[in-house]
C-alpha cells in the first residue's frame, strides 16, 4: 500500500508540474474551480458552500457522468470523505454510514437523512429502506452534509444529510437521450430520457431497466425505475414542482459467509441462501409536490407526498410480507432581514415536518423456498412523526456567518396484534427529544475559510429495530432506547492559486446507547437478527478532500478519511453468538466493526485532443474488524483497487454521442468488501474481481 501511495504521489506531482507549465496562462475555468461558491440547499436554506458552518461536500455532473455503471449511489459518493458505503452483491442494495453512524444496520440506512428533490426517503422513524428512488443517469448533483444534523431533520439525520437533486430539462422545446451499458457478470442497463420547455413550464421523464447476475452465487438482481418531474413557474415569485416515481427492484440475497468459506471460494453464497431462495423485492410508487413562494423578504417552502410500498423478504426462516402507506408534508417559513451591503443580515426560519406510516405485515414459515400456510405473525403498525424546527443564519459583514438551530421531535409507534394466539403482542413505543446545533464560519482571507460546529444527534429505534421482537413472534422490541450523540468539528476550506481546492475537517464525536446486533438461542428463531443498546463510544476522525485543476483538460481529485472509533464501556459486554461455547466481549477501547482507520479514493482525468479522455482511479481501505471483540485472526485485510476508463465524445450536428470503456479492480484482487457483526460468524461479504463495462450514450 505504501508503494502504491508513493507511486500515485509521484505521478500526481510530475503530471501536475508539467501540465501547469504548459497551461500557466489558462484562466477560463477559474469560476468553476471555486466550489465554495456553489449554492447548497441541504441545510434547509440556500447558502454558498463558503458560508456553511459544517463539513459539506458537493458532487457534480462532471464526476457523476463518468461513473462506471450508473446503477447505485455508491459510485457517486467515492469522493466524499467521512462516508463509508457498502454495495451488497454489486446491485442496488447498499449500506451507508457517516462517521460510523449507521454501520450496524443489516438492511437499509439508519441515521442519515436521504432527500430526493426535497422529498424524504426516510420514514417517520428515520429509517430509509433503500436508494432505489435514485437513478444515477438522472442525477445532477449530490450534496452531503456530514455530522449530526438532527436539529434540522430530526432523528433521521444523526449522522448527516444526503441531498440528491435530479436533472432539469434543458432550455429547448424538446430533447431526448438514450443509452446502454453492458459488462461483466452479465450486467446490462438500458435507459432513456426526454423532456422539454414551453412558456412557464418544463418537464423531464426518465426510465431505466437494470439486470445482472452479480459476482457470487445467488446474487441475481433486476430493477425498473421511472421518474417524472415538471416545474411550473408562472412568475418570479412562484414555483411548483410535481414529482412522480415508480420503482420495482428484486435482489437475491447471498448472505455473508464465514472466514473458512471465504478462503475456499469467495464467490459462494451462504449455505442457506439457495435452499431457502433468500431474496428481497420492493415495489414503490411516489407522488409529490414541492413549492416555493417568495414575497419580498418572505419565503414559504412546502412539500406534500404519498408513497405506497410492497415489500417481500424471504430469509432462511420466514417469508415476510409488508404493505406500507407513507404520506407526509413539510412547511417552512423564512424571513430575511437586511440588504446585501448591510453589515448585519440574517435569515430566520421556522417550520414543521409531519409524516405518517401504516404497515400491514404478516409472516409465514419458509419451507425451503416455499411459503408455509401457518401464519406466524399478523400485525398492523401505525407510526407518526412530528418535528418542529427553528433556525437562524446570521451574517456579519462579508466574512462571518453564524448558524443556530433548535428542533423538537416526537415519534409515535403503535402495534395492533391481529393474530393473538396465546398472547397479545400489541403495544406502543414513543420517543421524543429536543436537539440543537451551533456553527460559525469565518473567511480569514479569500483562500482560507474556517468553520467550527457543534451538533447533537438523536437516533431513535426505527421500524427495522422495533419490528424484530426477541420475546415473541410479532410485537415491538421494548428493550431499546434512542442513541444520542454530541459532535464537535473544526475545519477549513478554500483554494490556492486558483487551481487547488481543499476541504479538511477534524471531528470528535461522543455517543451513548449505540446499537448492536445479536441472536437468541430459541431454535425456531436463532437465525434472525435482533438489536440492543451496547453502551457508548468515542469517535475521532479527519476528513480531507482536494481537487486540483491546473487547466481545462486535467483534473485530479482525492478524498481521504482517518477514523478512530472505539467503545468506551466501563464493563465488558458479552457478544451473543449462535454457539454459546464461543465467548467474546466488547471491551473498553475496542474498535467499532466495519470501520477502517484509513480510506482513500483518487481519481485523475485527462482530456486528450480530438475529444478523447482517459481516467485512472484507485481506492484503498485498511483492515476492518468483524465485531467489538477485535480478534486479529478474524479481521478482514485491507485492499487497494485500481480502475480505469477511456472515452470518446462525438458531435454530429445536433446529435451528441459518447462511447466509454471502463474497468474495475484491474488487478483482480481478492478482497472482503465489507464486514458485518454476524453472531453466526458469517460476517464476510466478498468484493467483485476484475470487471469490464462498455457504454454508449446518444442525445439530441
Amino acid at each position: 500500500m505504501k508503494r502504491f501511495l508513493l507511486l500515485i504521489t509521484i505521478m500526481f506531482i510530475c503530471v501536475s508540474n508539467n501540465y501547469a507549465q504548459e497551461n500557466s496562462s489558462s484562466s477560463d475555468s477559474i469560476k468553476y474551480l471555486l466550489p465554495q461558491d456553489v449554492v447548497v440547499t441541504a441545510p434547509r436554506l440556500n447558502v454558498s458552500l463558503r458560508q456553511i458552518t459544517s463539513a459539506t461536500s458537493v458532487i457534480g455532473e462532471d464526476f457523476l457522468n463518468s461513473v462506471p455503471r450508473f446503477v447505485s449511489i455508491d459510485e457517486g459518493l467515492k469522493l466524499v470523505p467521512g462516508v463509508k458505503i457498502d454495495n451488497q452483491a454489486n446491485g442496488n442494495r447498499l449500506h451507508l454510514s457517516i462517521r460510523g453512524i449507521g454501520i450496524l444496520t443489516e438492511r437499509g440506512i439508519r441515521g442519515i437523512k436521504i432527500l430526493m428533490d426535497e422529498l424524504p426517503i426516510n420514514d417517520p422513524t428515520g429509517f430509509a429502506p433503500d436508494f432505489f428512488d435514485i437513478d444515477m443517469t438522472n442525477i445532477s448533483r449530490i450534496e452531503v452534509m456530514r455530522g449530526p444534523a438532527a436539529s434540522l431533520y430530526g432523528g433521521s439525520a444523526s449522522g448527516g444529510i444526503v441531498n440528491v437533486i435530479s436533472k432539469n430539462s434543458p432550455d429547448t422545446p424538446l430533447f431526448g437521450e438514450a443509452g446502454g451499458i453492458y459488462g461483466s457478470n452479465n450486467f446490462w442497463k438500458g435507459y432513456g430520457q426526454f423532456g422539454g420547455r414551453a412558456r412557464d413550464m418544463d418537464y423531464r421523464i426518465s426510465f431505466g431497466r437494470t439486470m445482472g447476475d452479480g459476482y457470487r452465487v445467488h446474487t441475481h438482481f433486476w430493477g425498473n425505475n421511472v421518474y417524472a418531474k415538471a416545474s411550473y413557474i408562472p412568475n418570479s415569485n412562484i414555483k411548483l414542482t410535481p414529482i412522480f416515481e415508480y420503482v420495482n427492484f428484486y435482489h437475491e440475497n447471498p448472505e455473508g459467509i464465514n472466514l473458512q468459506q471465504y478462503n475456499e471460494n469467495p464467490k459462494q453464497s451462504n449455505p442457506d441462501a439457495v435452499p431457502f431462495n433468500e431474496y428481497l423485492q420492493t415495489e414503490r410508487s411516489t407522488a409529490g409536490l414541492t413549492g416555493l413562494m417568495i414575497m419580498d423578504q418572505h419565503e414559504i417552502q412546502f412539500n406534500v407526498f404519498n408513497k405506497r410500498t410492497l415489500f417481500t423478504e424471504a430469509n432462511n426462516h420466514t417469508f415476510n410480507y409488508r404493505t406500507y402507506l407513507t404520506p407526509g408534508t413539510s412547511i417552512q417559513y423564512a424571513f430575511g432581514y437586511g440588504k446585501k451591503e448591510d453589515f448585519f443580515r440574517n435569515k430566520a426560519s421556522a417550520g414543521a415536518d409531519l409524516e405518517w406510516q401504516k404497515i400491514n405485515e404478516h409472516r409465514v414459515a419458509n419451507n425451503h423456498a416455499i411459503p408455509g400456510t401457518d401464519i406466524l405473525s399478523n400485525e398492523e403498525i401505525n407510526q407518526r412523526g412530528l418535528g418542529l424546527f427553528l433556525f437562524d443564519n446570521i451574517f456579519l459583514g462579508e466574512k462571518t456567518n453564524i448558524f443556530l438551530s433548535l428542533r423538537y421531535d416526537k415519534i409515535h409507534n403503535e402495534l395492533n396484534d391481529l393474530l393473538k394466539i396465546n398472547y397479545d403482542a400489541s403495544g406502543t413505543a414513543d420517543f421524543s427529544k429536543t436537539t440543537g446545533k451551533v456553527g460559525l464560519s469565518y473567511s480569514l482571507m479569500e483562500e482560507v475559510n474556517l468553520y467550527a460546529d457543534w451538533g447533537q444527534g438523536f437516533l431513535p429505534p426505527a421500524t427495522e429495530e422495533l419490528a424484530q421482537n426477541p420475546d415473541n413472534f410479532g410485537g415491538f422490541n421494548i428493550h431499546l432506547v434512542p442513541a444520542t450523540s454530541n459532535d464537535y468539528e473544526l475545519g477549513s476550506r478554500g483554494f490556492i492559486a486558483n487551481a487547488l481546492y481543499y476541504d479538511i475537517t477534524g471531528f470528535y464525536l461522543l455517543t451513548d446507547n449505540d446499537f448492536d446486533r445479536y441472536r437468541i438461542t430459541d431454535p425456531q428463531r436463532n437465525q434472525e437478527t435482533f438489536y440492543r443498546n451496547v453502551g457508548s463510544s468515542e469517535r475521532i476522525g479527519l476528513e480531507f478532500y482536494t481537487k486540483y485543476t491546473p487547466g481545462t483538460d486535467f483534473t485530479i481529485q482525492a478524498a481521504y478519511t482517518y477514523s478512530h472509533f472505539k467503545y468506551t464501556n466501563s464493563t465488558p459486554i458479552r457478544i451473543m453468538m449462535d454457539d454459546p461455547a464461543i465467548i467474546k466481549y466488547i471491551e473498553d477501547g475496542s474498535l467499532l466493526p466495519n470501520s477502517p482507520q484509513h480510506q482513500l479514493f483518487i481519481d485523475a482525468e485527462y482530456h486528450l485532443p480530438y475529444n478523447f479522455f482517459v481516467d485512472l482511479n484507485a481506492e484503498t481501505q485498511s483492515k476492518t474488524y468483524i465485531d467489538g471483540a477485535n480478534i486479529e485472526s478474524e479481521a478482514a485485510a485491507g485492499f487497494t483497487l485500481i480502475g480505469a476508463r477511456i472515452g470518446y465524445d462525438i458531435k454530429l450536428n445536433s446529435l451528441n454521442a459518447q462511447i466509454m470503456l471502463q474497468a474495475r479492480n484491474l488487478g483482480d484482487q481478492k478482497y472482503v468488501a465489507f464486514t458485518e457483526p454476524d453472531p453466526g460468524g458469517n460476517a464476510y461479504q466478498p468484493g467483485a474481481g476484475r470487471e469490464f463495462f462498455g457504454s454508449l450514450k446518444l442525445g439530441l
